[in-house]
């Protein structure tokens, strides 16, 4: 049973929601590398994030995967080079702009999203057990007046 959260500030709340949001992320990464692991595949958890960015859309730059999973640019060139080294990914020339090089999936990195996205969606599924559509749309709206807080700073 979850307890109801009382006689706390408005400040004390949010960093308890930045703590948990934390250890959901956490315990999350967790599941994933046991299964992983379990299934002897030779990834890890952050070339992961950096294949679901290019399975939502394919085709982006180093910079624009380095935003959008929040790392810097000399990471990304790591993480990018061991998935080329496993055939997962390929660098091609954009062809607006020959010093741009979008990261592209390969068939074997497309074939890779389907073992994977179902052990995320199980493990998001029993995150969200006990959570109604109408609380997780809520806090997706309250994670979002969050965020774009503090974007205007």
């Amino acid at each position: 049973m979850i307890t109801p959260v009382k006689n706390k500030t408005t400040v004390e709340l949010a960093v308890e929601l930045s703590q948990l949001m934390q250890e959901l992320r956490n315990f999350t990464r967790k599941y994933i590398q046991k299964k992983i692991k379990e299934h002897d595949l030779n990834l890890t958890f952050e070339m992961l994030e950096v294949m679901g960015c290019l399975w939502r859309s394919d085709g982006l730059n180093q910079q624009e995967i380095a935003d959008r999973t929040f790392r810097d640019k000399s990471s990304m060139t790591y993480l990018l080079d061991n998935l080329i080294k496993r055939k997962l990914v390929k660098r091609s020339a954009d062809k607006n702009d020959r010093r741009n090089k979008l990261i592209l999936l390969t068939k074997e990195g497309l074939a890779l999203k389907d073992i994977l996205h179902p052990w995320v969606a199980e493990v998001y599924g029993l995150a969200s057990g006990e959570a109604t559509r109408e609380d997780l749309q809520n806090g997706v709206l309250l994670i979002r007046k969050m965020v774009n807080s503090l974007k205007n700073e």
